[in-house]
């Protein structure tokens, strides 16, 4: 049956009134007509220097060791990392909600007071003792994950999402180097205490941050040719949300087991990278952070950014379960080699670094974006994404607990070998399973119009 045409979606105008307005709209508007390549460029260079400049109030404690103090029989860094963890898993639930029903116009204005509420638990940090302090990193992790959803919602839903979103996505790898090595620095050679660091580095990124997002807030909404090619996206309602998962629900199971997996290992190599670079000898070194970091986020790029030129959406879709297992095959792979002496530490923390990130990415970006272009459900990404992140980072804080209070004695090049090859063989498997299930489901026609 042929479906009604779909109506233009109007451009949100600026009330009258202030010059600032007036050039919001025209920028907006040169926007919606700019060659193609100059509206990629702009929305991606503009959503990864927004979510890198997040990574700068997140990201850069990490870099330090708060040797010497223990809290609850577990050292003080461990604790840090998991009160951020907390936060940040609790806000990925309340996300669930807060983000599938988001109206695109408080965006902009909801990063910015996210961030700044961030920052500001920062300043607290260093202000009140330890241990007192672990508090005020619980408080920073709360608002900082909802930041994802807010930025990618400006990207989905577009013919051209995938290259966008590969652009958005690698600022998560490049990021988390860049901010641990801007972390190493300050203490290094600015002479800044671990204690006051997280909040300079913050202070070095709030300028940006700003301003990235006020010019990420300008871009357009999607096309009606983007409509008709990857469905409307709008904010969902309970009963929606609650329809969609009754449809989905059983074949999300795999998928989000599998990302969970890969979000465990993903957090645990930023957040102890610092360690595991120390004990292959890199100890002293602050630039090894962005230096890996980039070179892992180019070769993700490399391989996923032309999923945008695939326009069925259902093969798209399969497609990322290729590239998925691809990432967990790599991750084993590289590990082995490495303990087989044949590549260098070097090599092999960028190989199986990169193999997460392929696993990584594409939930990020690119799996749900062309599951509901493929299976017509109007909605929103951040619904999905915010459901497999929330049980993710629960996944890591249980992990993390379980290292601290189970007491095994192991090296961190063994406690990541053990992961990686766990986490490759399970994580094909559910891939596969999820795989099936979708397959069956699109067959059967239960999700509406087949392509």
């Amino acid at each position: 049956m042929a479906s009604a045409p779909i109506p233009p979606t109007p451009i949100p105008s600026a009330p009258s009134g202030s010059l600032q307005e007036r050039k919001s709209l025209s920028l907006r508007s040169r926007l919606q007509q700019s060659p193609a390549w100059v509206f990629i460029l702009y929305v991606s260079l503009s959503s990864f220097v927004v979510y890198t400049c997040m990574y700068g109030f997140r990201k850069p404690f990490t870099a330090a060791s708060f040797s010497g103090i223990s809290l609850f029989g577990i050292s003080y860094k461990v604790v840090l990392v998991i009160s951020q963890v907390i936060g940040y898993m609790l806000s990925k639930f309340y996300g669930i909600r807060f983000i599938a029903s988001m109206l695109p116009s408080k965006r902009a204005g909801f990063i910015i007071k996210l961030v700044l509420t961030s920052w500001a638990s920062l300043l607290l940090f260093g202000l009140v003792p330890a241990p007192y302090n672990f508090v005020f990193m619980f408080i920073n992790g709360l608002p900082l994950g909802m930041v994802w959803g807010l930025v990618f919602g400006f990207l989905e839903g577009r013919r051209v999402t995938e290259l966008m979103g590969a652009v958005l996505a690698t600022s998560f790898i490049f990021a988390s180097g860049l901010a641990k090595t801007v972390g190493k620095w300050l203490m290094l050679d600015g002479k800044i205490t671990e204690w006051w660091m997280p909040f300079f580095a913050g202070a070095i990124f709030i300028g940006p941050l700003l301003i990235s997002t006020w010019l990420l807030n300008q871009t357009p909404p999607p096309t009606p040719e983007d409509v008709a090619q990857r469905t409307i996206r709008r904010p969902m309602s309970k009963e929606e949300r609650k329809a969609f998962l009754q449809r989905f629900g059983f074949a999300l199971i795999p998928v989000i087991i599998a990302y969970v997996m890969l979000t465990i290992l993903r957090d645990f190599t930023e957040d102890f990278a610092n360690e595991l670079w120390a004990e292959t000898g890199f100890q002293n070194n602050a630039d090894v952070f962005a230096r890996t970091s980039t070179i892992i986020s180019l070769i993700v790029l490399a391989v996923i950014g032309g999923f945008f030129l695939i326009k069925n959406n259902y093969k798209a879709f399969q497609l990322n379960n290729i590239i998925i297992i691809g990432g967990f095959v790599l991750t084993a792979v590289t590990t082995l080699a490495y303990h087989l002496h044949l590549v260098s530490p070097m090599i092999w923390i960028i190989g199986a670094s990169a193999g997460l990130y392929f696993g990584y990415v594409p939930y990020n970006c690119f799996y749900f974006e062309r599951m509901l272009a493929a299976y017509k459900v109007p909605g929103n990404v951040g619904f999905l994404i915010y459901i497999a992140d929330a049980f993710g980072y629960l996944g890591t804080v249980v992990v993390l607990l379980v290292k601290e209070f189970v007491k095994i004695k192991y090296s961190w090049v063994d406690f990541f070998t053990g992961m990686f090859y766990i986490a490759a063989v399970a994580g094909t498997l559910l891939v596969l399973w999820g795989s099936v299930l979708y397959a069956a489901i699109y067959k059967k026609g239960t999700a509406g119009t087949v392509e």
